[in-house]
């Protein structure tokens, strides 16, 4: 009876994802539109588009960092009245608040043209075997890039990009295109939902457009693999469609844990890496007895491949840091529990809550 009911139902307004397709679908045509519009320009320009995308969010923010700024200013006064100082504090915070409200305004209004300079920019590797633009600062940066040999080369005033380059031990050869279907899966990654996509469908490809779009905002994306294989070859397959428009990739897997080489890596516009690891570096940072101790920075925008797998299937084992103390094993033990306890909490609370929307 209660089946009859909710097939009724269905018929009549439709499933959860039909109701989200309706709402996503327009995106597309803004997005093809655009993308259309991007043909006619030079590689130096569709370049450009990156810092005008850069300028723009400045702009729309410009009022609350003002704000910002000037509370901070008057934290640091001399000799201020600490009740003072903590009314400053709970002002940032609110303001805080309210400009990543704002930034996710602004990163929407933005949205179909940064896909549309990802998706342009694939065509053009696609199509081109090679692509001339002016040399920039970044990019003689990254002629001297020793972990593994970039795509551009230097010729007097120009960077020559290579449609071709190294990742995981193979040549890559670029000839992917965003289909109307990724650009739907691009659309639900920045909204912050799941996106399921059967084999084939090019999920890495679909990562590249909210990647792009969130990095835009200066506070770094994070892209999590299952394994450091996978984080390894994304981060290189996908790094030069990133590197032309100026930012910056790296993956933590490639650095020890608590380097300097792994804190630089948290400060690139799009960091990859394992859950293990990044889970590793948030409760170490946790630990940590002073800031500079610290190696991430504040959390902006995620992704999670197989994302069932991650939080689900490998969440039935708490992370736990072994290493050296003073008082021995009972200390340490001591000293994380609280912190396991809170991670095995979380992992239930998303199995208890998540677990049934993804099985509807």
């Amino acid at each position: 009876m209660i089946n009859s009911i909710l097939s009724a139902v269905t018929k009549i307004f439709g499933s959860k994802s039909e109701r989200d397709l309706k709402t996503i679908t327009p995106y597309v045509g803004l997005i093809n539109q655009e993308f259309a519009k991007l043909q006619s320009l030079s590689d130096d320009e569709l370049r450009n588009k990156t810092a005008q995308f850069k300028q723009r969010i400045a702009e729309y923010l410009s009022d609350i960092d003002t704000e910002l700024d000037s509370l901070k200013a008057q934290t640091e006064v001399v000799d201020l009245d600490i009740h003072e100082k903590d009314t400053f504090f709970k002002q940032m915070d609110k303001l805080k608040k309210q400009r990543d409200e704002e930034l996710e305004k602004v990163l929407m209004e933005i949205l179909p043209e940064a896909f549309a300079v990802v998706k342009e920019t694939a065509r053009r590797l696609t199509e081109n075997k090679q692509l001339v633009v002016q040399a920039s600062t970044f990019d003689k940066e990254l002629t001297a890039y020793t972990r593994l040999k970039k795509p551009v080369r230097i010729e007097g005033e120009k960077a020559i990009w290579s449609n071709s380059w190294e990742a995981a031990g193979n040549t890559v050869v670029w000839n992917m295109v965003h289909y109307d279907v990724q650009l739907i899966g691009g659309v639900v990654l920045h909204q912050g939902k799941i996106s399921e996509m059967a084999t084939g469908e090019g999920k890495t490809l679909v990562s590249t457009l909210p990647a792009y779009l969130n990095a835009l905002a200066g506070q770094g994306v994070h892209i999590v693999t299952v394994n450091d294989y996978l984080a390894r070859r994304d981060c290189e397959w996908n790094a030069p469609l990133f590197e032309f428009h100026g930012l910056r990739v790296d993956c933590i897997d490639y650095h020890q844990p608590n380097s300097p080489d792994r804190r630089r890596a948290y400060l690139a516009d799009i960091t990859y890496g394992t859950n293990n690891e990044f889970g590793f570096d948030y409760l170490r940072d946790n630990m940590s007895r002073d800031v500079s101790e610290l190696v991430q920075r504040k959390h902006h925008f995620a992704m999670v491949d197989e994302v069932d797998s991650v939080l689900i299937d490998d969440a039935r084992t708490p992370l736990i840091i072994s290493g050296p103390i003073p008082k021995g094993d009972d200390q340490q033990f001591h000293i994380l529990k609280p912190r396991i306890e809170r991670v095995v909490n979380a992992q239930k609370a998303f199995v208890n809550t998540a677990l049934p929307k993804l099985k509807n």
